[in-house]
């Protein structure tokens, strides 16, 4: 039983398909069937049953791909654990779209600097991919809004920021010096698909104060959200490192009076994989930056 076959049985079973699996994987699909056909020999039975559509595991897939996970998790950490000198590696980050454009690019900049032999991997996903990727070990951390449903998992809050109001220039709300929550009832919202944990923040903070809003266009990136406000769709909430970032006259922000909506910013890791030496350094900086920053917003 090969390395590699393991890889492939695992990525077929995620996937439930074998071109899928073959285009991710770069082979050819022929030569990925072979591979499980061989595993199967090898065990005496089959692990997939096949469908006309899909794969499904057999009783002996499910406990291969149990055992799979372990074997390759425990390779890849004893690889990096012997090879752990606190300046080289490879660090897998992942962090969700409305993060990862506006908050990564400078941090990952100074890392690089102070430590210009280790690689870093940025993997931009929603929440949901987010944390089956670092359940699975293929990241060593994400970078995302809470709340998220990690269990087994580490979660540690970094910072809040505020999601500022955003309007074109001619919305007749600009004009006010003051704009309440009951101010915004009357206009249509454009908001992010229901993947984006950002909608949940917005609708969840409205309906907490009896007002649901209505959205008349979705879409999935936050930079067309700004862009669609800015041609007169609706308005819209967006983060204050969105904000930071929009340097064109466009769009007007105003920060909402009273109780002001908010994200909660976190690091997430898998506690139960091996954290290198290189790791705890980036979590260590990543804490040392985010204070800095809020430091600088005060």
């Amino acid at each position: 039983m090969e390395v590699d076959q393991l890889r492939y049985f695992l990525r077929v079973a995620e996937r439930g398909n074998f071109t899928r699996a073959s285009e991710e994987l770069m082979i050819s699909q022929p030569a990925l069937s072979r591979s499980i056909q061989k595993l199967e020999d090898e065990l005496g039975q089959p692990v997939f049953e096949r469908k006309t559509r899909s794969l499904a595991l057999t009783d002996a897939g499910v406990l291969l791909q149990s055992r799979a996970q372990q074997i390759l998790t425990l390779i890849e950490d004893t690889k990096a654990e012997i090879s752990d000198d606190g300046h080289t590696g490879q660090i897998r980050v992942g962090a969700i779209p409305t993060i990862a454009p506006y908050f990564l690019p400078d941090f990952l900049r100074q890392f690089s600097a102070e430590f210009p032999e280790a690689t870093l991997i940025v993997q931009e996903e929603t929440t949901d991919k987010l944390l089956h990727s670092c359940t699975q070990g293929e990241i060593d951390l994400a970078i995302l809004a809470l709340p998220v449903p990690a269990r087994y998992l580490e979660v540690e809050e970094l910072f809040q920021e505020e999601l500022l109001l955003v309007m074109p220039p001619e919305h007749p709300l600009v004009e006010k010096t003051q704009i309440r929550l009951a101010d915004i009832k009357p206009f249509p919202f454009v908001l992010l698909d229901e993947a984006h944990c950002l909608s949940d923040n917005i609708v969840s903070f409205c309906r907490q104060r009896s007002y649901h809003p209505v959205a008349v266009e979705h879409t999935s990136q936050l930079a067309m959200v700004q862009e669609l406000v800015s041609l007169s769709h609706g308005i819209s909430m967006v983060p204050q490192m969105a904000r930071e970032r929009d340097e064109t006259n466009r769009r007007i922000y105003r920060s909402l009076s009273g109780t002001k909506p908010i994200r909660k910013i976190a690091v997430m890791w898998n506690p139960y994989r091996f954290q290198s030496q290189l790791l705890e350094t980036f979590k260590d900086r990543l804490r040392v930056y985010t204070q800095k920053r809020k430091k600088q917003q005060k």
